[in-house]
């Protein structure tokens, strides 16, 4: 559910030297706000009284910001943020932020809604404050995929990247980050200051973490959201199946993400009425200053937190490896599992990726969703890379995300399902022109510092974030 510790830091490090050069070619942005505040002490991120009259997507409140690489090096582009109402797990109201980057000479017809992979149930974590000028870096995922989000605003597109974890950064529950993808969609296309067309054409884009928004964003659309002009979906590193990845990534170097996902799932927006009371009964006093710290820090801190540990085991929750077998557990688990009704199959087309030695998330997961979809009528276009782990994988597929998008809102997508598996682990610098050989040149340089497959990520990654930094 997240970059590898290498690839955030040494895209960091990468990606404020690029940026850096080019802003100092750049006029100068508009003049940031005096201070930079936390979502929880933000009076911004607090939606008005009555707002649970308005539909889902309605804009509550507004406003410009000076985004930033880093939190240091301005963006060349029109930035704003929207407060708009969504939907929490049981049907209630609440309110969330997404941010909206419109590049000069944007194409107003479309736009691109990326989720990106902040993976955390701590405020603090939420995208909207990480793209501030000023902000901390404590999300450091969210900073690096900002690179990534620039390509498109290179290709003209506007791109929106919402806050789909809700107020309360809910980590895991994929209903509730799919609805908060299409309300923030909804938003955006309301959005006049944007000057876009009537009815704009839509792609959605997530890896990782991000494929849990998108890829339940793009279960929900048809039935949630069916009036949107959604051109196509592409989602990588899917989590389609939560006790799959869950076993995939207990007692290994990734074993931090999962207490945030038992924080983000037990949050009121999600189960808190019903996966709360449970957790609460089992865990062992470690196990809740575990989800205590949790709820405090980003991923790069928790998965030093967890570093290699087992949430099976009796010093965390009493119930042991029983744990999961509750019934409470199972039905959470099985409402978080992708491609389990055909009512809730995509009908845009769709774009699913996925590395074969993904050390992550289960590839076996991700096939079994794209069968099912396409048992169900979908048009997929499934891509197994051969080479390359979880980290390299997303900075590899760019270019054929890229194409994909941009086939999707020509129309030009293939129908049906139809699958591939590529064997190459290069990115070539020119594969999207040479405007944008610069972003390439340094994604190449992170992927060289990752690894064959991430192998120094798997072997030791709090050492490799070490000698990054």
């Amino acid at each position: 559910m997240a970059l590898s510790l290498a690839l955030m830091v040494r895209l960091a490090l990468v990606g404020l030297v690029v940026f850096t050069s080019i802003a100092s070619a750049l006029p100068a942005p508009q003049v940031p706000r005096s201070t930079v505040q936390d979502p929880d002490t933000d009076p911004f991120y607090q939606p008005p009284a009555g707002f649970a009259s308005e539909a889902p997507g309605t804009i509550l409140s507004q406003r410009n910001i000076t985004a930033a690489f880093f939190g240091l090096v301005p963006v060349d582009v029109e930035a704003y943020q929207l407060l708009y109402r969504t939907t929490a797990i049981n049907g209630s109201a609440i309110a969330t932020v997404t941010t909206v980057f419109k590049p000069k000479d944007a194409k107003l017809d479309r736009f691109v809604s990326f989720a990106t992979a902040y993976d955390s149930s701590a405020t603090k974590c939420q995208p909207s404050y990480t793209y501030q000028l000023g902000s901390p870096q404590d999300s450091l995922i969210a900073s690096v995929e900002l690179l990534i989000i620039d390509i498109y605003l290179a290709l003209g597109y506007t791109v929106a990247s919402p806050d789909y974890e809700g107020p309360e950064a809910a980590f895991g529950p994929g209903r509730l980050a799919g609805m908060g993808v299409l309300d923030g969609i909804r938003a955006v296309k309301s959005f006049k200051t944007l000057s876009l067309t009537d009815d704009p054409m839509v792609v959605g884009i997530g890896y990782s973490g991000g494929a849990i928004a998108t890829g339940w964003a793009a279960s929900l659309q048809p039935l949630y959201a069916s009036e949107l002009n959604i051109k196509g979906w592409a989602q990588g590193g899917t989590p389609a199946n939560v006790t799959g990845t869950m076993y995939q990534l207990d007692n290994t170097a990734f074993s931090g993400l999962l207490p945030p996902a038992i924080a983000g799932l037990i949050k009121p927006s999600a189960y808190g009425a019903s996966l709360g009371p449970f957790i609460s009964e089992i865990i062992t006093a470690e196990g809740q200053q575990i989800l205590d710290a949790a709820v405090a820090e980003c991923a790069t801190a928790d998965i030093a937190a967890f570093f290699e540990r087992s949430i099976f085991d009796t010093s965390f929750q009493t119930l042991g490896e029983n744990f999961i077998f509750d019934p409470i557990a199972q039905s959470v688990l099985k409402q978080n599992t992708m491609a389990a009704n055909e009512d809730e199959t995509p009908t845009a087309p769709t774009f699913v990726y996925h590395a074969t030695d993904d050390e992550v998330i289960p590839y076996a997961d991700a096939k079994t969703m794209v069968n099912s979809w396409c048992n169900w009528s979908a048009n997929v276009k499934f891509t197994t890379y051969a080479s390359g782990g979880h980290a390299t994988t997303e900075i590899i597929a760019i270019p054929d995300v890229i194409n994909f998008v941009q086939d999707a809102f020509a129309g030009t997508t293939a129908s049906g399902c139809t699958t591939n598996t590529e064997l190459g682990s290069i990115l070539n610098p020119l594969a999207l022109g040479v405007d944008l050989e610069p972003i390439l040149v340094e994604l190449i340089d992170a992927l060289f510092n990752l690894g064959d497959q991430d192998s120094k990520v798997k072997n030791d990654p709090v050492g490799v974030l070490g000698t990054s930094l």
